[in-house]
């Protein structure tokens, strides 16, 4: 199937601090809206200057009819120039890019559907429940502490069932998402016969890829790279899999979990 991908001034409509230095910014775009999978990421030109030069690849968060939504986290200059726009200015965007994540209905209607979120990994997740909703969905959200949690109610509203495990115990299951997923499935005995979606740390993301080898469990996985071009000429985020190198911002960010080659 074509792709479709647009580069559009889009007007920031709404803006949000979260928490820390968690932001949200709801950005109107038709196309992009229209267009947009869970899973897929837009290029966004934080300034027009040449520094920063390049664009920031910022996954998309939430979709409406008209308007589209990133959340992201100030780690850089980029997101801190980004956290400084104000409603009613304009960002020029590129998107939607990428691989997103492949939901097809399940033929199994009791089929069990896992997202976790480890940090900043709610962003594509939250629009993959959003497009998924109606299905039995449990999203589990790890964090260090409690001040870190994202988007837990967004996904109650949806429907989801939601757990969060957090570093040191602050709220939730202390410890590691990882080890709060083993613990559901071990309790459930391997009971889960939909998908487990995830995006976050490579560290969990490569632990989530043994555990759902170990149960025989499908998985999918969206990986966190350093995106230069994010339309797969510069070759600056491959990563090594089964078949060969693939690009992140192309082939990816979305890959089976069973086909990458973890290091």
């Amino acid at each position: 199937m074509r792709q479709h991908i647009f580069q559009e001034k889009t007007r920031i409509l709404a803006k949000q601090n979260l928490s820390q230095d968690f932001f949200s910014l709801k950005l109107s775009s038709l196309k992009i809206a229209a267009n947009a999978c869970p899973g897929q990421f837009v290029e966004v030109r934080v300034q027009d200057t040449v520094v920063p030069l390049l664009r920031r690849p910022i996954g998309i968060h939430r979709v409406g009819r008209e308007n589209f939504e990133l959340l992201f986290q100030i780690i850089g200059k980029g997101t801190q120039i980004l956290s400084q726009k104000r409603v009613g200015e304009y960002l020029d965007v590129i998107g939607p890019l990428g691989h997103g994540f492949d939901f097809a209905p399940s033929t199994d209607k009791g089929a069990r559907n896992i997202l976790i979120a480890g940090g900043m990994g709610v962003a594509p997740l939250l629009f993959l429940a959003q497009r998924m909703k109606g299905r039995s969905i449990i999203a589990l959200i790890g964090v260090k502490n409690k001040a870190q949690i994202l988007c837990e109610n967004d996904f109650k509203k949806i429907g989801c069932e939601v757990m969060v495990a957090t570093d040191d115990g602050s709220k939730g299951f202390r410890g590691k998402v990882t080890d709060l997923l083993k613990k559901i499935l071990h309790a459930t005995r391997y009971s889960v016969h939909g998908t487990v979606y995830s995006c976050g740390p490579r560290p969990m993301l490569k632990e989530i890829s043994r555990i759902s080898q170990e149960y025989k469990i499908n998985a999918q996985i969206s990986l966190e790279e350093h995106m230069a071009c994010g339309i797969g000429a510069c070759l600056g985020c491959v990563v090594d899999t089964k078949d060969g190198f693939k690009r992140v911002c192309k082939e990816g960010p979305v890959f089976r979990a069973d086909e990458i080659i973890w290091k």
